[in-house]
């Protein structure tokens, strides 16, 4: 595994609506012994089944090292209530949460909850990169060490060390503070799928990790060679980003199925492109999609996630261990350590200090 480009790869656990998170936690414990840097819970307005965040909270407890990344749909949700959810899940899992900010396009979903009709995906976009945005002023909202925490005073916190955020909207306004502690990656890790146009222009601006859909190498690369330019054009280090390709999986019966390797045709969920082949043709294609720098890594999604997850982590990721191409341990804690990023610095604390010295 090269020392500046490690591997990332992380696994969907979702799958038919469960309603005993049991099953979930069984799936995380595998990923888990695979060291993969986290699993994702898929979830939507027009779904049924359990909320995800609240699911991977249920999880968090049984796991000690993975990652845990819900989807949250930023469309008719309150930023501010879902910046403290987020939070939470955080804290619970003692600094190994994420979220997947998404959105609800459709008309039936918006008609569940009666504010507004359904909006057009590049205002939709729009509103997501501001809740992402306000998510993270509102995870800053609170200093480190604005917990004073003293009996003998009766001060509970510094008041100085709290800050309103004051965020404008197209379509919402906050002003925080935040009613929860700064969490402890600092800002959990955000997610976008930035295949699409208009998630693009959000998921360079805003996320630490970036799903595309490729059916080459090539095209991944290509896209991966744009979020970075994009990300650079906003002022952020595009090595701090992590892009991941989407990768329905179906490892069928056998441990080799003829003809491996990307098919056409219609894509499970329209989420990602789709592989049907066995363990060791999708160590092969992860090691040569990585290998020529197309992607920093693969988010897998299996086609039967009770199935395939045990091949992908017995089979294809013990494969790649077994050739040095990904870790067999955990180095750090928090998924921000996964992903080899740093914990971000408090941007109020910042500007006071540099008040301070100017």
């Amino acid at each position: 595994m090269s020392a500046t480009r490690p591997l990332h790869l992380a696994a969907e656990i979702g799958g038919p609506p469960r309603y005993d998170a049991g099953s979930h936690i069984a799936l995380a414990r595998l990923a888990e012994e695979g060291a993969l840097d986290f699993v994702t819970l898929s979830d939507s307005f027009a779904r049924p089944g359990p909320d995800a965040l609240a699911v991977l909270a249920r999880v968090a407890p049984a796991t000690t090292r993975i990652g845990l990344v819900p989807t949250v749909t930023t469309t008719h949700t309150e930023p501010f209530h879902v910046s403290s959810a987020v939070a939470t899940l955080d804290w619970v899992s003692k600094g190994r949460a994420g979220w997947h900010a998404d959105v609800s396009t459709t008309e039936a979903e918006a008609r569940l909850f009666g504010r507004r009709p359904a909006a057009p995906a590049t205002a939709l976009w729009q509103e997501a990169g501001e809740a992402a945005d306000v998510a993270a002023r509102l995870w800053d909202s609170w200093e480190d060490d604005a917990e004073i925490r003293d009996a003998a005073t009766g001060r509970f916190i510094d008041r100085d060390k709290l800050h309103h955020v004051d965020f404008e909207g197209s379509t919402f306004s906050v002003r925080g503070p935040s009613v929860v502690p700064r969490p402890p990656q600092g800002r959990p890790v955000t997610v976008i799928d930035g295949t699409s146009g208009p998630a693009r222009e959000p998921a360079a601006r805003h996320a630490d990790v970036v799903y595309v859909r490729a059916a080459s190498p090539e095209q991944a690369a290509s896209l991966r060679d744009d979020l970075r330019r994009a990300a650079a054009a906003h002022g952020r280090d595009p090595d701090s980003l992590r892009v991941l390709a989407a990768l329905t999986v179906d490892l069928g019966d056998a441990e080799t199925a003829p003809e491996p390797g990307l098919r056409s045709g219609p894509r499970p969920a329209g989420r990602a492109a789709h592989f049907r082949g066995g363990p060791v043709d999708l160590a092969e294609l992860i090691t040569r999609w990585h290998g020529v720098g197309a992607v920093d890594g693969f988010h897998l999604i299996p086609i039967t996630p009770e199935r395939d997850l045990e091949r992908i982590v017995n089979g294809t990721v013990a494969l790649l261990q077994h050739r040095s191409l990904f870790r067999t341990f955990y180095p750090g804690g928090t998924l921000r350590e996964h992903l080899g990023l740093g914990r971000p610095a408090n941007r109020y604390a910042l500007a006071r200090t540099s008040e301070g010295t100017s």
